[in-house]
C-alpha cells in the first residue's frame, strides 16, 4: 500500500454497458465514479460486453467480449424455453453447456488477462470483483494473492436473491454460488445484513454490509409540474405481486380521482386503473419521479423479509426528495426513519388512507421528501460507500 497516497484499484465488473439492462449497472457507475472522486485511480474491466470509457476511470477491453455476448444471448433464449417447460429446472438444463464453456474458454482467458494487467500496472493496491459469477473464477483470486500479494475484495449487490434458495424463482440465468470458494476473498461486501451468517457459514471471511446509495448530484431533484399523484417503477412482478395489488391495483379502483402511473413492465397481474407507460430511459427517470406527488417503493419479498436487504430504489427516490410510501420492509430503519423520512403501510386500507392524507397536504409531502434527501446527504451517498471500500481494503494492503 502506498501510505498517504491515493489508491490504485482494478474493478472487474459484471458489465459497465447500460444497454444490457443489468440492474446493478447504474449503481456500479455511481460507485466507481465516487471512488475516483475521493481521490483514487480506477481501472475497469467488464465481464459482459465491451469496455466503456468515462471521465472517472480507464479501461482494459474484455478478453472474452465475443464469448460473453454470445453466452448472454444464449442463456436468455434458453431460459425462456426452460421456464416454459419447467421453471425449476432452468439451471439444471443449462449446467453441462455452461460448465464446458466456462472451464475450457472463459476462465483461462480471464485468468491470463488479470495476471497480465497486474504485471503491467505493477502497483495495484487491490482488486474489486463486482457481481462476477463466483464459480467462473474459482482459484483465480488465490493465485493473484499468492503471486502478487494483491488483496482481492468481492461485492455482491444481488443479495439475497442470488442465493441458491432464491435464484431460480427470481429468474437468474445461472447459480454462481455452486462450486464457488468464498474464502478466497479478503473482504466480502454484500447489500444485505441478513445474509451475513449464511455467507460466513459458506466460507466467506470479513463479510461487511455495503448497501446501495445514490449519487446526490445525479439524483438531485428537478422542479417540474407534479402531474402524477402516485407512481411506481419496476420490471416484473415476481415476488411482489401481493403488495402491487394492495398498493396499486386495488387502490386505483377505490380512488378513481387519483392518477396512478406505473413505469417498467413485464407485469402478469391486473394493474387496476393505473396508467401503464412502459420502460422509462435512464435519462428520463428523474423527471418521472419528480413529477410524482407520491413515489411507491414496492420491493420483492426476498428483500423485504431478509433483514436490511437493500435495493437501489429507496435511496434513489430519497435523493430526489421524493415522498416515499413503502410496504413493510424488515430493516428499512437501518437507512431511514419511519414516519419522518419514509411512510410504511401495512394493508390496502392503510395505503388508501395514506394516499388521501398525503395528497391533501403538499406541505407534509415536501417535509418528508426533504428529510429523506438530507438523510441521503448525511449517510447514503456513493462517496460514503467508496470510503468504506477504501477503509476495508487498507486492512489488507
Amino acid at each position: 500500500m502506498r501510505i498517504g497516497l491515493p489508491m490504485k484499484l482494478l474493478a472487474f465488473v459484471s458489465t459497465i454497458d447500460l444497454k444490457y439492462k443489468l440492474g446493478c449497472t447504474p449503481s456500479w457507475w455511481q460507485l466507481l465514479k465516487a471512488l475516483h472522486e475521493i481521490g483514487n485511480e480506477v481501472i475497469v474491466v467488464p465481464y459482459l460486453g465491451g469496455a466503456v470509457e468515462s471521465l472517472w476511470w480507464r479501461t482494459y477491453e474484455n478478453s472474452c467480449k465475443l464469448e460473453s455476448i454470445i453466452y448472454n444471448n444464449f442463456l436468455k433464449s434458453q431460459r425462456k424455453i426452460a421456464n416454459i417447460a419447467n421453471p425449476s429446472k432452468t439451471n439444471e438444463f443449462l449446467s453441462p453447456i455452461t460448465k464446458n464453456l466456462i472451464n475450457l474458454d472463459i476462465k483461462p482467458k480471464i485468468r491470463k488477462q488479470l495476471l497480465n494487467i497486474i504485471s503491467k500496472e505493477k502497483d495495484l493496491d487491490f482488486i474489486l470483483f463486482m457481481n462476477i459469477p463466483l464459480n467462473h473464477i474459482t482459484g483465480i483470486p488465490t493465485e493473484i494473492k499468492r503471486e502478487f500479494g494483491v488483496p482481492c475484495l468481492y461485492y455482491d449487490g444481488d443479495m439475497p436473491t442470488i442465493l441458491p434458495q432464491y435464484s431460480v424463482s427470481r429468474g437468474f440465468k445461472f447459480d454462481y454460488y455452486v462450486d464457488a470458494d468464498l474464502s478466497e476473498y479478503d473482504v466480502f461486501f454484500v447489500n444485505s445484513k441478513g445474509v451475513i451468517d449464511d455467507l460466513k457459514e459458506a466460507g466467506a471471511k470479513n463479510v461487511t454490509p455495503l448497501y446501495y446509495a445514490a449519487d446526490a448530484d445525479l439524483f438531485a431533484p428537478v422542479s417540474v409540474d407534479q402531474t402524477i399523484d402516485v407512481s411506481f417503477y419496476g420490471h416484473g412482478d415476481e415476488l411482489r405481486e401481493e403488495w402491487m395489488i394492495k398498493m396499486i391495483a386495488n387502490p386505483s379502483k377505490r380512488l378513481p380521482d387519483v392518477k396512478f402511473t406505473v413505469g417498467g413492465g413485464n407485469f402478469g397481474i391486473d394493474m387496476g386503473n393505473a396508467k401503464l407507460i412502459g420502460p422509462v430511459p435512464y435519462s428520463a427517470f428523474r423527471e418521472f419521479c419528480c413529477k410524482s406527488k407520491i413515489n411507491l417503493n414496492i420491493t420483492r419479498w426476498s428483500h423485504t423479509n431478509v433483514y436490511a436487504s437493500a435495493t437501489a430504489r429507496p435511496f434513489e427516490l430519497a435523493a430526489y426528495g421524493a415522498c416515499i410510501v413503502s410496504q413493510p420492509y424488515k430493516g428499512i430503519e437501518e437507512w431511514f426513519e419511519i414516519g419522518k423520512e419514509i411512510i410504511i403501510v401495512n394493508s390496502e386500507d392503510e395505503a388508501v388512507e395514506t394516499y388521501e392524507w398525503l395528497l391533501s397536504s403538499e406541505e407534509e409531502r415536501l417535509k418528508i421528501g426533504e428529510r429523506a434527501r438530507q438523510r441521503i446527504l448525511k449517510e447514503h451517498t456513493y462517496r460514503h460507500r467508496a470510503e468504506t471500500i477504501i477503509k476495508m481494503s487498507k486492512l489488507f494492503s
